[in-house]
């Protein structure tokens, strides 16, 4: 059994960083694709980004258009961490922040093909 935790969210001004992380205990194999995905209050769950694996030693992101060019993921397999590296947010980036691992490496942006996921982390962005 999988479980994940996140950590970072908070408070922070528009234009500011947060770095946010997943900690996974148990095993997380290399194929294993990560997801970030957020919730706002009256929205749906939506994605933000995925690591994923296809082989090699090159893991591969994805990006929802809305956080292009301004949010990063990236993980470190030796300690089982996801993170997600936020830049220039903006009070519509304010939301729940959810971790999601993926045993098939293949649902990406989709949440209902991710296996596990962790309790969230709040966010918020003030103007």
């Amino acid at each position: 059994q999988v479980q994940l935790v996140e950590s970072g969210g908070g408070l922070v001004q528009a234009g500011g960083s947060l770095r946010l992380s997943c900690a996974a205990s148990g095993r997380i194999l290399i194929s294993y694709a990560m997801g970030w995905f957020r919730q706002a209050p009256g929205k749906e769950r939506e994605f933000v980004a995925a690591v994923y694996w296809r082989g090699g030693s090159t893991y591969y992101a994805d990006y929802a258009d809305s956080v292009k060019g301004q949010f990063i993921i990236s993980r470190d397999n030796a300690k089982n961490t996801v993170y997600l590296q936020m830049n220039s947010l903006k009070p519509e980036d304010t939301a729940v922040y959810y971790c999601a691992a993926d045993r098939e490496g293949t649902s990406l942006r989709r949440p209902l093909g991710y296996d596990y996921w962790g309790q969230g982390t709040q966010v918020t962005v003030s103007s």
